[in-house]
């Protein structure tokens, strides 16, 4: 049995040429998986750091505030009465949910930043003393 080439190219290409192809999708795979804010050591701003937590807090204040009113309205209001007692508790409830993740959300970002601070500390410490 003949086994068919796939193309022309494929069959002309050296032994050579195939390896420089794999090395290269490997040093590409690496240099891909490698976090950018881990290897640099550019500082970022407050805004840079927190802003995610606290735009999920501010999501999550909002929601929460929405739950209160929509709530508050199926005690005043008669027509559609029903509809508020449903929504305005789930609004609630995801608002809670968001506010919460978020406030928790800004300690672990804190601690991650100490532990970043003295993990570059002690790296250079190390190549400060091994380095000579």
């Amino acid at each position: 049995m003949e086994i068919p080439l796939g193309s022309p190219e494929e069959s002309e290409k050296s032994p050579q040429s195939k390896e420089l192809v794999t090395s290269r999708t490997g040093s590409t795979l690496c240099m891909s998986s490698r976090s950018e804010s881990v290897w640099t050591s550019a500082s970022r701003s407050r805004w840079d750091i927190y802003h995610k937590p606290v735009i999920v807090v501010s999501v999550g204040a909002a929601i929460f505030l929405l739950g209160t009113v929509v709530t508050s309205l199926s005690c005043v209001l008669s027509s559609h009465k029903n509809v508020y007692k449903m929504s305005g508790p789930a609004f609630l409830s995801l608002g809670l949910m968001l506010l919460v993740c978020g406030l928790v959300w800004i300690p672990i970002i804190r601690k991650k930043q100490k532990q970043r601070q003295k993990s570059q500390f002690l790296q250079s410490l190390k190549s400060f003393f091994f380095n000579r």
